[in-house]
């Protein structure tokens, strides 16, 4: 009965919220995200709506999934945006091939679509028609960025955990390939590899288990700051945090104390407030009957207590 009420009421705000730039008529931008319980994704829906609130000429349907691999959550809310007709839907997928069936529907039906933060599987795309946009950063030079950090750190022969994303998203993909070519080119060595699902809990557990196992690891490599939460909870509680060092990925509000503990030695600003934006404006100019194609590259900055604000 709860997800019922939940999907009448997405439904409702979708109309109602339509029919507002229909009768504007303004053109309506449907963000589809991952899970809101992750502050990089409620930075990046504050930075959407500042945004939109600034420039004064679109109304924004702001939506997101309750878990990190809701990937047909995520499809049902692409559905709605197509019944609703909205002029556009940026999306940060889930998963990079599952959503591409229905946005190529999405655009046979008129609606232009921005892909922003997880790109879309080249293959998948090539099998339809559609011209889907990336706005988003290079995932595997940033990830590396933040491996040779690390590295320096560390020092050679360094045994160090990786911890990925979700196994059917490019993003994580590329992060773990960023992630090992600095270890391999740092002479670091990799105990383990594993899919924490971007979650905190879960990145707890493998970090518990791994280290149990691996007593004499000295660092995790973390693919977003979540995970790299997570594996501080688990250094904690191992009373190891003094000796095994993380890092991580997204620069999200709650990596900075510990970074300043010195728990966790560097994150990776990819902006996602602003890749949202970003997103939004190509589309729009996509509306305004401009060209947009292929990969429109966004920037990242190395975060260590020395650059921390």
């Amino acid at each position: 009965m709860k997800n019922a009420l939940s999907r009448l009421m997405i439904m409702l705000l979708l109309a109602a919220t339509v029919s507002l730039g229909a009768a504007q008529d303004t053109p309506v931008v449907g963000l589809v995200m991952k899970s809101l319980a992750n502050d990089f994704f409620k930075n990046m829906e504050e930075g959407a709506i500042a945004h939109v609130a600034e420039r004064g000429d679109v109304e924004l349907i702001s939506l997101g999934i309750q878990s990190e691999t809701d990937i047909e959550g995520q499809i049902a809310l692409v559905e709605n945006l197509i019944a609703q007709n909205v002029d556009a839907i940026v999306i940060a997928p889930a998963d990079s091939r599952a959503l591409v069936s229905v946005l190529a529907r999405a655009i046979s039906e008129g609606i232009v679509v921005v892909n922003i933060d997880v790109k879309l599987d080249d293959g998948a795309l090539a099998n339809t028609d559609a011209n889907i946009p990336f706005v988003g950063p290079d995932n595997a030079a940033a990830a590396k960025m933040v491996g040779d950090a690390f590295a320096q750190t560390l020092g050679e022969g360094a045994k160090v955990i990786i911890l990925e994303g979700a196994s059917g998203a490019d993003n994580a993909i590329q992060r773990a390939r960023g992630f090992t070519e600095a270890a391999e080119e740092n002479n670091l060595e990799i105990v383990a590899s594993r899919t924490a699902n971007w979650e905190t809990d879960q990145a707890f557990q493998i970090v518990t288990d791994l280290i149990t196992a691996n007593s004499d690891v000295q660092g995790v490599m973390a693919s977003n700051d979540s995970m790299a939460i997570g594996a501080v909870r688990a250094l904690d509680v191992l009373g190891l945090s003094d000796q095994i060092k993380v890092v991580g990925f997204d620069n999200i509000d709650a990596i900075h104390p510990l970074i300043e503990e010195g728990k966790v030695l560097a994150t990776l600003d990819q902006f996602g407030a602003q890749q949202a934006a970003f997103g939004i404006d190509t589309a729009l100019e996509m509306l305004a009957g401009e060209e947009r194609s292929g990969w429109i590259q966004t920037p990242v900055e190395l975060i260590t207590p020395e650059t921390l604000e």
